[in-house]
């Protein structure tokens, strides 16, 4: 009944922009912590970027001041924004919905050409 469906990947070339969503549905998103998660090849899953019930956000230091996300409780979305990309943010990309349990979608590429 929980979904989260990203979409938003693709190819582009380092410098350029990526808008990524995320539209869940079957949970009591407004309360949810929603976070976005990435996984490159050989790489642990790591944490970039999250945002609160209440609006907060953090950022992984590597994408702070390039990656912005947001969040509408109205249509129950959450995006990334992704500027000024470079060829380590090559990953797929996992949304990913927090209220005393973990959701998670199952994952969008983004490739980024150097």
């Amino acid at each position: 009944q929980v979904q989260l469906v990203e979409s938003g990947g693709g190819l582009v070339q380092a410098g350029g922009s990526l808008r990524l969503s995320c539209a869940a549905s079957g949970i009591a998103f407004s309360i949810n912590v929603m976070r976005w998660y990435r996984q490159a090849p050989g790489k642990q899953r790591e944490l970039v970027a999250a945002i609160s019930s209440g609006g907060s956000t953090n950022y992984a230091n590597s994408v702070k001041g390039r990656f912005t996300i947001s969040r509408d409780n109205a249509k129950n979305t959450v995006d990334l924004q992704m500027n000024s990309l470079k060829a380590e943010d090559t990953a797929v990309y996992y949304c990913n919905a927090y209220f005393r349990v973990d959701y998670w979608g199952k994952g969008t590429l983004v490739t980024v050409s150097s």
